[in-house]
Formats: structure tokens, C-alpha cells, sequence
């Protein structure tokens, strides 16, 4: 199945049609998703009550974890009506489409790493976004100069192509048990009826309202009387629920033709800008058939061996599975379970920054560049790259420059650094009582993507074009059709035994990469449980001079630090990460983790809990 790419399936879509018809006449009035953690609906509104929302659980039977109590929830209902892993992961992001909507939807793309445990094999999906096939090379240059970052980011010339409802209908097509209908009925339902405003929703709203007030769709779509809504108070959005419905009844071709596909186009070419804002929004360049020829694409997931585990990630044009691979394997040759903590976290930084080097240089869309992964996952390659780390342990002079890998070309070139901005993006894990695995990272890029919204269709459209560097002759450059690199990185690892040990991901820009990174020396080499591996204080360094470091990482953990000369200048202003997954405890024991206070934590539910 590796390496193939399939087809959005008109078949299955009349199909999903017919069955959705069916439903209608058999399903009563009351819908699934609109139960609430108790169990109960607000009886003078027909509101859920908003779920309990706890950030781990233990069990049996299969978990769900994610962002938000209500995503979690959506999950967790399919699973419980026999659902698979896949079937599960659908509607929880289908929800954190309506909840998070400024995080990931389906106006943006993804990445998905499933683990099918009847074939004992691990796939990736890639639901990237892609480019226009109108896009020059120089679309980030006007007269030789870069336009600035906030004005490519909102702009119809930052939106690629989504790719989350092809990726949806690719993985349910391979593996799951229910129709789309069904699994999206849970956020069709809550979108429709609302949910509970909470501090993090208020918080991302804030983050957009200036960009919000200057869109007439973003407007009618997010805002309440042009103002953030309150804490407390239920949010509705109808025209989700439509498209919702849309898409649940004719599967992927309801978004990639007909009346939503116009509507995305109309949003790019003219972006619907409130009369007299002075922002600069330049058009976009998407056509119908951009969004008509979209494919969800198989690839090749990344694997290495760390320690005595396997090591599953996502490859280009993600970076996120070669570039914790590659530290990993420069990691390997040290002994981190018998180094003090602070050894443990200057090696890291050193590892970090020698992969990021070579991720600057090499990792790009493969469908037009040659990207070395056999080489950079390669542990001589890794070796060779460990030697340029000082001994006694000193810090080195950064940026380093790239190494060259087998299958690699040395160019001479030597990029920048990666900037360690938080970014927007959200992630999910779920697993079943087959023991079949979802990892699925998906994003419109920043907080609120392009801050544009699709007017009548409840959604946002991403930015994630602002990915590509603007440089037009590097390999992450941008280009009709391509995709630009990303740093997602759904992980699955296997224990010694050959068995999952666990599975999980985290949002955050660059910060995906060593926060992921992060958490397997954690779990590996500190030997802690996926709680505290998820807990414990972050750093990280994208080939920087400085290193991006929390708050709660403690004084003298920074003092020991810059003794070995880190640069450490202030803790970042947001938290690193916001990390959720499963760990396998064995005799199909469960262990379901999110964030306890980062982002207002996260949100853990197991089928079978066990007894406290």
C-alpha cells in the first residue's frame, strides 16, 4: 500500500449518499453527540452539557485523547458503537473542527500515522496542503523583496489547497467500519446546537479579532455583535453544520466540487474584506481545478531503532519523522540513562540543532525534490554528524552548518536556522480493542490560518503556504502543485517486544519537532510514564544561537546550561507543545494522556476505565 495514491472514490461517495438516506428514515429524532459527559442535554436549549474533561485516564478497550473534552468525547462515542481507531480519529477531528477550529479544520491539511494491527503494519497518509498550480517560485517577492510575513499570511496567496477531508476518505476507505455520515454526526450535531465557550476558545479568538473585524465572513462566523464571545456562553456555527452534512452525505466531492469548491475560490480570488479596513490582502491564485485534482497521497513512514525500540514517523514533506530520527541516532551513542539531567538536555540541544541543520538543507515536497531520507536516518550518517559535538561537554557555535548524507549532494549551502514559534496546529491519538493505532496531526497553520473565513461555510482557510521559504531556488522553495515542507510528527513507537509501547504527537510549529523528540528521551532514557514525560519542562533549539526554553524549566537546569555556554535569554512567552498520546502497558492495559495545565490542558478518555 506504501508509496501508492488513490483516488477520491465516487462510488463510495453515492454510497455513503444512499446510506445517509437510509439513516434518515431509521434514525429517530435524536441524534448521536448530543450527550454530554453526564449523559444529559441542556433541557431548556438542547445544548450538551460540556464533557468532563480529564487529562489521563487508564483502562482497557481503546482510548481517544486530544486537545478538548468535546473532541474526545466524539471519539469516544464511535468507539463505543464499535468503531475502529480510524473510524474514531474521523469524528474526534471532525469535532476539534468546530471547538478548535482555530487550530485545524477542514480548511487545512494533515498528516496521518496508523498502525493496522491485523497486517502488524504502519502507514502514513499525507493530506498536506498543496499550492496552486498557478504559483510561481517568487509568489513571497514583490520588486525582489520578501512581502511581510503578516501580509502573506493574510492573503488568498497563503492558501494551499486542503487536504483533511481527502485524507478523511483515504484512510476510511482502507480501514474504516462506518460511513462518513455517522462519524461526523457528532460535531454536525454540537456545531448545530453549540457548545460551551471556554478560556482557551476565548483566548484564540482574542489572538484574531483585529483580522477577524477586517472580513465580513470571519466576522459573521466567529465573532458575536464584532466581539469575542464569553466564557460560558454557547457558540453555534450553523454553516459547519451544513457543510457537515454536505460532506457526510456525498463524501470528498462535496468539498473538492460544486457549491463549496466555488466558495472556497470566490474566498481566494476575492477575499471578502469589510468596506473601508486598510489591510492589504492580496488575491490568491486557486482555481476549481486545484481543489478537483487534490489527492490525499500513501507514503513511507520514516522508522529507526533507538535503544532497544522502533522508532515510527511521518517523511517528507513532513520533516518531522527524519528530523527526530536523526537525532535520535546521534543521541544513540551516548549513555542518557546513566547522565545527569543536565548532561542529558545539552546533548539534546547539540542533537536538535545538528538535525535541524540538515533538515534547513534537504527536506522538501519529494514529488519534486530528491530528499536523502535513507541517508539522513542512516546511523553513520548520525555518527559522523555526533562528532561535531564537543567533548568535555561544551556548547557549540550555532547555526551549524548541514552535513552530507549518502544520496545528497553538497551544494555549499547553508540556511538559516528554524524559527521556534508555537504556531497553531492540533493533534489526536486514538486506539481500539483490536489494536489498531491513529496518530493524526492536522493544522491550518497559524492561530486562525489566514483568519479568512469560507462566507456560508463555517470554516477557516489556512495559510500553510507561508511554509515554503520565499527564497525561490532552495528546496523547500514554492511551486504549482507542491507541497511545503512541514514539522509534523505523529509518532508510534514499538517496545522490545515488538509491541506498541505508545503513540502520540503535539502541535507547535518547529516546537512539534523537539517536543516530540523530547518526550521519547523522557520515556526511553529517564524512564518516565507518558504523564510525566508529557509534564516535564521543554526546551529546544532549531540551529539557533539561542534555545527556546519554558518558564518552568528550573534556574539551576538554565544556569548549568549556559555554564556550558546555551545561550538562554527568556523563557518563551507561550508553553512549548501541546502534547497527547497513549502508552501500552501490556495485557491491554491502557494508559491515555494529554496536557494537565498547558493551553488550559488537554482531554484523556479510555472505553473501559479501570476502578480508582
Amino acid at each position: 500500500m506504501s508509496g501508492t495514491v488513490l483516488r477520491r472514490g465516487r462510488v463510495l461517495a453515492l454510497l455513503a449518499m444512499a446510506l445517509a438516506l437510509v439513516a434518515a428514515l431509521v434514525v429517530g429524532a435524536s441524534p448521536a453527540g448530543a450527550e454530554g459527559g453526564d449523559g444529559k442535554r441542556d433541557g431548556n436549549h438542547g445544548v450538551p452539557h460540556p464533557p468532563r474533561k480529564e487529562a489521563t485516564a487508564t483502562g482497557y478497550g481503546g482510548a481517544v485523547t486530544s486537545l478538548d473534552p468535546y473532541a474526545t468525547r466524539a471519539g469516544m462515542e464511535i468507539l463505543e458503537k464499535g468503531g475502529n481507531a480510524v473510524d474514531a480519529a474521523i469524528a474526534t477531528s471532525a469535532m476539534l473542527g468546530v471547538t478548535r477550529p482555530y487550530d485545524g479544520s477542514i480548511g487545512g491539511g494533515g498528516f496521518f500515522l496508523i498502525y493496522d494491527a491485523e497486517n502488524d503494519e504502519v502507514t502514513s497518509i499525507d493530506a498536506r496542503e498543496t499550492a496552486p498550480l498557478a504559483t510561481p517560485r517568487d509568489v513571497f517577492l514583490e520588486n525582489g523583496k520578501e512581502i511581510p510575513f503578516d501580509e502573506r499570511r493574510v492573503s488568498g496567496l497563503s492558501q494551499g489547497v486542503p487536504g483533511v477531508v481527502a485524507g478523511w476518505e483515504l484512510a476510511l476507505e482502507e480501514y474504516g467500519t462506518m460511513p462518513l455520515h455517522k462519524l461526523l454526526q457528532p460535531a454536525r450535531v454540537v456545531a448545530e446546537r453549540g457548545f460551551v465557550v471556554d478560556e482557551e476558545y476565548v483566548d484564540r479568538t482574542t489572538d484574531n479579532l483585529e483580522i477577524f473585524r477586517d472580513f465580513t465572513s470571519s466576522r459573521e462566523t466567529f465573532l458575536v455583535d464584532g466581539k469575542v464571545p464569553a466564557v460560558g456562553s454557547i457558540f453555534r456555527n450553523p454553516d459547519l453544520a451544513r457543510t457537515y452534512k454536505l460532506i457526510g452525505r456525498d463524501g470528498a466531492d462535496a468539498f473538492y466540487e460544486g457549491e463549496v469548491a466555488e466558495a472556497i475560490v470566490d474566498t481566494v480570488q476575492h477575499p471578502p474584506v469589510v468596506a473601508g479596513a486598510e489591510r492589504n490582502v492580496r488575491p490568491g491564485l486557486m482555481e476549481l481545478g486545484d481543489l478537483d485534482d487534490y489527492e490525499a497521497k500513501w507514503r513511507d513512514p520514516t522508522m529507526v531503532d533507538y535503544r532497544d525500540h522502533t522508532v515510527f514517523g511521518m517523511g517528507p514533506p513532513s520533516s518531522g519523522g527524519t528530523t527526530v530520527g536523526e537525532a535520535l541516532n546521534i543521541l544513540e551513542g551516548y549513555e542518557l540513562s546513566e547522565l545527569p539531567e543536565n548532561d542529558v538536555l545539552h546533548l539534546l540541544i547539540e542533537a536538535e540543532a545538528l538535525a535541524f541543520a540538515d533538515r534547513g538543507k534537504y527536506l522538501g515536497d519529494p514529488d519534486f525534490v530528491d530528499v536523502p531520507v535513507e541517508g539522513l536516518l542512516s546511523q553513520d550518517f548520525a555518527d559522523e554528524r555526533r562528532e561535531l559535538i564537543r567533548e568535555p561537554f561544551a556548547a557549540t557555535k550555532k547555526p551549524l552548518p548541514a552535513g552530507t548524507p549518502d544520496g545528497a549532494a553538497d551544494d555549499g549551502v547553508v540556511l538559516a536556522s528554524a524559527p521556534m514559534s508555537t504556531g497553531s496546529t492540533t493533534h489526536l491519538t486514538t486506539t481500539d480493542r483490536w489494536g489498531n493505532i491513529v496518530a493524526l496531526t492536522f493544522t491550518i497553520e497559524q492561530i486562525g490560518g489566514s483568519g479568512i473565513a469560507v462566507d456560508g461555510y463555517g470554516f477557516l482557510l489556512n495559510n500553510e503556504l507561508t511554509d515554503f521559504a520565499t527564497d525561490p531556488n532552495v528546496a523547500n522553495s514554492p511551486d504549482g502543485g507542491k507541497r511545503p515542507r512541514s514539522s509534523i510528527s505523529p509518532t508510534i513507537m514499538f517496545g522490545p517486544d515488538g509491541e506498541p509501547f505508545v503513540a502520540y504527537g503535539t502541535p507547535g510549529g518547529a516546537t512539534i519537532i523537539t517536543t516530540v523528540l523530547q518526550v521519547a528521551v523522557n520515556l526511553v532514557d529517564l524512564d518516565m510514564d507518558l504523564p510525566d514525560a508529557i509534564a516535564a519542562p521543554r526546551l529546544g533549539n532549531g540551529n539557533s544561537e539561542n534555545t527556546n526554553f519554558e518558564a518552568t524549566l528550573p534556574v539551576a537546569t538554565q544556569e548549568a546550561l549556559k555554564a556550558y555556554g546555551h545561550k538562554l535569554p527568556t523563557p518563551a512567552a507561550e508553553p512549548i507543545g501541546n502534547v497527547n498520546g497513549v502508552q501500552f502497558l501490556g495485557d491491554d492495559g491502557l494508559l491515555a494522556a494529554a496536557e494537565p495545565t498547558r493551553f488550559h490542558g488537554g482531554s484523556a478518555a479510555v472505553l473501559e476505565p479501570w476502578p480508582h
